[in-house]
This record gives C-alpha cells, structure tokens and sequence, in this order.
C-alpha cells in the first residue's frame, strides 16, 4: 500500500520529472513492477525460512495473491460489474472474439515453432526422453497460457511429466507470462498512437465508456458511511456467495468428470472441477443480475473505484512473485518461452491490423488467454472500470477451450521435437 500510495501520489503531479515520467510509463505498470523490484532487492519476501534455535527450518510464505485473487479481485468485479450495460458490451461485436482466437491460435502454433527456432542453436535445451521431455513439460504451458491453472494441471496429468522438473515450467510460466503482461500495460498509455496506426474503429467501446462515464456523472453524489458500508455488503457478500456456490459446484463436477470413461474427453473437462473457475463465473454472474437492479446507483457512491482500489492491490501481488535475478537462472527454457509468446504477439498484432481491431481488443484478447480470469479484468478495466467484464467474459472462454487447445498445441510440439 506504500508503494500503491507512493504511485498514485506522484502520478498525480501536473509538472515536472513525475509528469514526464507518467506520460511515458503508465501507472498500473509501475505498480506491477516497484513490488517485483522490492522483491528483487530482499526488502520483501514472497517466500522465507526461520531457523529456530535447535536448527530446525521452517519454510514460509506469503498470503497476499492468494487474498487478493480470491477475495479482492471477484469483490472488484463485482464492483466494476454493478453499472454495467450488458446490450453495449455485446455491441463491441466480433472483433473481441477474433482477437480471443487468434490469441488461442498463436499459443497452439508458438510452441512448436518456438521448439523448432531453439533447436537449430541449442538441441539439448529442447531434448529429453520419456517423462523428462521437454514437449511434455511445454504441455503445461500451453494449457496455462490458453486456459489457466487448472488446464495447465490437467496437461501434466495428460501427458505425465516429471513433476521434479514442473518447477522450472512453472517458473518460466510466471517469468514470460508476467513480462508480456508488463508489455501490454506499457502499451496501453500509448493506445490512442497504436489505434491510429492499426487504423481502428473505436467508436464501439468509446460510445460503452461515454454511456457509463455520463450514467455515472447522473448519479454522482459523496459516499456516506451507510453508502460505503452497503457497497462493501453487496461485493463481499456476492464474493461470499461465490465461494460457497464454487465449492459445491466444483466437488459436483469433480465427480461427473470423474465418471467419463474415455481419458481425452475427460481431461477436456477438467476446468469445471475448478473452484477458481466457478468463483470468477459466479461472482460475475451475480453482479450482472445486480446490474438490473436499484444496486446500480452504487455507482453514483464510487462502486468502480474501490473495485480499481482492489485491481492495483492485486497488480502488486501478482508483482511481489517476480525476482527478475531468477531470469538468468534458465536462459534456455525462457528462450523458448519468449520465441512462443512472440510469436503469439506477432499474430495478434497481424490480425489486428487486417480487421482493424482497437488495441484493446488486442491486449484484453492475448491477457484472456495468457493471463486468464486473473489479470484480463486488470488490463481491459485499466482501459475502462466498465469494461472489466469483457475480459472476464473472454477468460472464462480461455478456460473453456483451454485444455483442447493445449492438446493440439502439445501434439505439434511433440511431432516437431521427435
């Protein structure tokens, strides 16, 4: 909150190095990188041992991810949900969904693309046999980077790699993924340029920010402490909701999966037993309701603002789990990871420029993918507070097609190492 504070209260600076210093970096931005820069230089720990005083160790970490993705980020949606205008987020039309897939499209044909580049300079970095194979260990990335956790779960179990090595997956997962969010931010400060030059047609989500921008206008008023705590009911309450729907639903599915005899369809279904995945769609689903209702004047008391109050808690999580010193540690599994993500870049970009789609589409498309439900309502609410469902919308698609498309990707990947 520090560092939170410490951003907010610079950028807000009309003159001077801040100004210039903002106008070239964006905020979000800055608040994702200064906690990974704090972790890099130990002023904090995202993970520590203690030794007590017979030697023991004791291994520790912290909580605040797993706190801010399950608590703050469904209350934020919640929040940022309460005034939205369901017909005009549908008017955004087919360009979202086209960006969504191509975005799926460039993972499935980044990693076996990404094997066949690295192999021409350094065969062993993508050799190994049996369970040890690197296919296999890039199969969890392909289900991370098209769906989310618990497709990337699903590809190990699928494809059986050795989980003694998951971790450095893991690692190059968290690294490529966080540095190509970190890409996407910078870009969004300079979204008005990039429209221009992939000469897109903005007019659909300028007209779904102005129409919230002047409800909200309408209805504007100072919060009082009863407006205050009633919003802090209606979004922990729904999250409360949430959780307990997510519980029953997941274990539900658990066991229906569990029942499918043939192995693929099986794992294609995975994501349903997910609690994560429920807690995102129920949460979303019942702001959405929410949104029908008198619940909507909220907005009026600032109901989207302390959902981005929560979105940058939860940015500077996400940028506590980075110490950019582990970079160097695997230089050939990150070769791999960031060949694989740019060709995802790179197609995207393409394909934005032949249909003409905003960057927003772009960024909220390739984050709904890579990210998933965690940080699409992140870079699609730092355009807009209004338009964080779009991103929650195109995550739950991600986590739909996730462990298919990471199935296809994985087969390439293992005909291209062979």
């Amino acid at each position: 909150m520090l560092a939170l504070g410490f951003i907010f209260y610079t950028s807000s600076k009309k003159q001077g190095f801040w100004s210039k210093f903002y106008a070239i970096v964006p905020a979000l931005f800055v608040a994702y990188m200064l906690p990974a820069v704090f972790t890099t230089a130990g002023l904090i720990a995202p993970e520590w041992q203690t030794v007590s005083d017979s030697g023991e160790v004791t291994e520790h970490s912290t909580s605040l991810y797993f706190m801010s993705s399950r608590y703050l980020l469904p209350a934020a949606l919640v929040l940022m949900t309460l005034s939205i205008d369901l017909k005009a987020v549908f008017n955004l039309g087919w360009k979202a969904l086209v960006m969504f897939f191509t975005g799926t499209v460039g993972i499935i044909i980044g990693g076996p693309i990404a094997i066949l580049v690295i192999s021409i300079f350094s065969p062993e970095t993508v050799g190994g046999a049996g369970p040890d194979a690197v296919w296999r260990g890039l199969a969890t990335l392909a289900g991370s980077w098209i769906g989310g956790g618990a497709n990337q779960t699903a590809m190990l179990e699928i494809y059986g790699f050795n989980q003694k090595l998951y971790g450095g997956m893991v690692f190059v997962d968290i690294v490529v993924a966080n540095v190509w969010m970190a890409i996407v931010l910078i870009g969004i400060g300079k979204s008005k340029r990039i429209d221009k030059w992939l000469k897109a047609d903005t007019s659909a989500i300028e007209s779904l920010k102005e129409k919230v921008s002047n409800y909200s206008a309408e209805i504007e008023r100072n919060p009082s402490l009863n407006d205050l705590m009633i919003m802090a009911a209606i979004a922990f309450g729904t999250v409360s909701f949430a959780h307990f729907g997510a519980g029953y639903l997941a274990e539900f599915f658990s066991n229906v999966v569990t029942g499918i005899d043939n192995p693929t369809t099986k794992n294609v279904f995975t994501f349903l037993d997910s609690e994560f995945f429920w807690m995102i769609s129920l949460s979303t689903i019942i702001a959405i309701l929410l949104s029908f209702t008198k619940a909507k004047n909220y907005e009026g008391a600032g109901a989207s603002k302390f959902g981005s109050v929560f979105i940058y808690i939860l940015v500077a999580s996400i940028g506590m789990k980075m110490d950019l010193t582990q970079i160097f540690d695997n230089l050939g599994l990150l070769a791999i990871g960031f060949v694989w993500m740019t060709i995802h870049a790179a197609l995207l970009i393409l394909v934005a420029k032949l249909i003409r789609a905003p960057y927003f589409f772009l960024a909220v498309g390739s984050q709904a993918n890579v990210g998933g439900a965690a940080s699409a309502p992140i870079v699609a609410s730092a355009f807009h507070p209004s338009l964080a469902t779009v991103g929650v919308l195109l995550a739950v698609f991600g986590y739909a097609v996730g462990t298919v498309g990471a199935i296809a990707c994985t087969i390439l990947m293992q005909i291209v190492a062979q």
